[in-house]
């Protein structure tokens, strides 16, 4: 394992060498660790464990054309994709359709994989083949330039093999290198402001002229220099109104019990993954808690929730109700809609049941 002691000038065992030893023996001795914790049990990011790996064990690194590569996917056949945070895992099987990709952004628009792409994020790619608990396991993994997992797409029993190998073929890097060159990911605000120094009715004014909120929020956030949950304390009721911390397991049960489609996103800094449609197999397993479905996996650490909001943002079809996860530094965890189409208003009964919570729950958990 790597240490502080460990030379990092050694020509005949590079760093890239005794990081791919340490995980060796680390796997070894705890199979069951997935790849994210691995690498933090190394100290290095995922990333950068990934990386040690090219020119061996299965990772091939990518060329990092990234727009024509995802324009390739769907064909691929059916395929898992994986977005996670911190504090939550969010898994999705389908096909990629309706792939809609420029230099920095992109979109794929299907109810079973609904992707948003901020590309600029995507600075390292590698194709993984990997055994887990007995099975071979084949990913494109994608990586933000400090080494954090932005996107993950696994192939499944239907993907096609073909289509892989021709993928790969055409997107493998001509330097196989195990380094991984960091580089300074952009803040996603400017210089932030103190409450004191907020406008406030500016910033309910803004929030109050928007016309579609949950598309414009980010900008609204920009303008006035906050963060969102600075956002949400500060513009306060009736656009905003802290619940309890239990509220997640409460919205997914009564929507798994009613049947209740519900939208589901969670976001790594270059993608934001949605799940459209119904929850039905709710269960909790230590400090997660989880959707596991034929077609959706959620797995939330519910202890990383230190704030929980029920938030109203404006629509030409009337408000936009979403119940809001932030862990204790602010980040967005996970954001909950009622299914919604354009040109409808949100559905009553999401409406119902999250104007419930912030009728009964009294602050935060």
């Amino acid at each position: 394992m790597l240490n502080e002691t460990t030379p990092i000038a050694d020509n005949n065992n590079p760093p890239s060498a005794r990081l791919h030893d340490a995980w060796r023996q680390l796997r070894e001795s705890e199979p069951n660790l997935r790849a994210r914790d691995l690498a933090e049990r190394l100290g290095v990011s995922e990333g950068e464990l990934v990386a040690s790996r090219c020119g061996g064990e299965g990772v091939v690194r990518l060329d990092g054309r990234w727009p024509e590569l995802i324009r390739a996917l769907p064909s691929l056949g059916r395929v898992m994709v994986l977005t996670r945070n911190d504090s939550c895992v969010h898994e999705k099987r389908g096909r990629f359709t309706h792939v809609e990709v420029g230099v920095v952004m992109g979109l794929v628009l299907d109810e079973a994989i609904d992707l948003r792409l901020f590309l600029r994020h995507w600075k390292h790619g590698f194709a993984v083949r990997e055994l887990s608990h007995g099975r071979t396991l084949q990913s494109l993994q994608f990586f933000d330039g400090d080494g954090r997992a932005v996107h993950k797409v696994y192939l499944t029993g239907d993907s096609d093999p073909e289509a892989w190998r021709r993928l790969l073929d055409k997107h493998r890097a001509a330097g196989q290198s195990p380094r991984f060159e960091t580089c300074a990911v952009p803040e996603p605000l400017p210089r932030l402001l103190r409450d004191e120094e907020v406008d406030i009715e500016a910033l309910r004014a803004g929030w109050r002229a928007m016309n579609d909120g949950p598309h414009e929020f980010f900008a609204l956030l920009r303008r006035h220099r906050v963060t969102r949950v600075q956002a949400l304390r500060l513009v306060g009721e009736p656009f905003a109104r802290p619940v309890a911390n239990t509220a997640i397991r409460t919205v997914l049960t009564a929507a798994a019990a009613s049947g209740l489609p519900i939208m589901v996103f969670v976001g790594s800094p270059g993608v934001v993954q949605i799940h459209t449609g119904p929850v039905h197999n709710i269960k909790t397993v230590g400090p997660w808690l989880n959707v596991l479905d034929a077609e959706f996996d959620l797995h939330l650490r519910e202890d990383h929730i230190a704030q929980s909001w029920v938030v109203r943002k404006p629509t030409p079809e009337g408000p936009a109700t979403s119940l809001e996860l932030y862990d204790a530094q602010g980040g967005q965890i996970v954001q909950l809609f009622g299914k919604r189409k354009p040109g409808l208003p949100e559905l009553e009964a999401w409406r119902r049941l999250v104007e419930g919570l912030a009728r009964e729950e009294d602050g935060h958990a």
